[in-house]
């Protein structure tokens, strides 16, 4: 998905909560980031890595001029012919606390892996701040450990979550958001005829 198609996203989404949703937490993102200034780091679970999130902070950091939306990408498994940027494993997580910004995606309802859960917490004991998005509502174990979180539904899917928070991360002045009023059509309706002109070309960089 590129930047007009987020655009017709959010178009889309004309009336809903999701668009003050989705710009909120990318304004709490990009507000860690740029308070604490010690880097971001994205990690998923041992099942889903959010490669493409990361590739989209990326274009944001660069188009909105914001260097510490550029994330690393925390790997659960590292093949051995990985470049730089996708070769940083679990370990890194050990030293993260203070000034860093630790950003989870998760699919599954059950959430992060025991090993990940207790990396996350000393991350947070450390003064790390965590954020997360996932698929479920509620992640409970979770729930105790971050200081935000996002959860996608049965109209919004967690991919397309990815692409309005990366978005709104970049922003550097609050646009106006559409009345409630505006585009009456059910919101699963829009959504599903723009899913069915959306096209969604490989990152080359990831």
């Amino acid at each position: 998905m590129d930047a007009g198609q987020v655009a017709t996203l959010r178009e889309v989404l004309g009336g809903s909560e999701w668009l003050r949703a989705t710009r909120s937490f990318g304004g709490t993102l990009r507000s860690s980031v740029r308070a604490q200034g010690g880097g971001l780091l994205l990690v998923g679970t041992e099942a889903y890595e959010p490669w493409h999130l990361a590739a989209h902070l990326d274009d944001e950091a660069a188009w909105s001029g914001l260097p510490e939306l550029s994330p690393t990408l925390v790997r659960h498994r590292v093949p051995p012919s990985a470049p730089a940027h996708l070769s940083v494993g679990m370990g890194r997580l050990e030293g993260a606390g203070t000034g860093e910004t630790l950003l989870v995606v998760t699919p599954e309802p059950a959430g992060p892996c025991p090993p990940l859960l207790e990396r996350l917490a000393d991350a947070r004991a450390a003064g790390a701040t965590l954020l997360t998005l996932s698929a479920a509502e509620r992640v409970p174990q979770l729930d105790d450990l971050v200081h935000e979180s996002l959860a996608a539904d049965d109209t919004l899917s967690l991919e397309m979550v990815q692409h309005l928070v990366s978005a709104a991360a970049g922003e550097t002045a609050a646009p106006r958001l559409p009345h409630a009023s505006a585009r009456r059509l059910r919101l699963r309706d829009r959504l599903s005829r723009w899913a069915d002109q959306l096209t969604a070309p490989p990152t080359p960089r990831w």
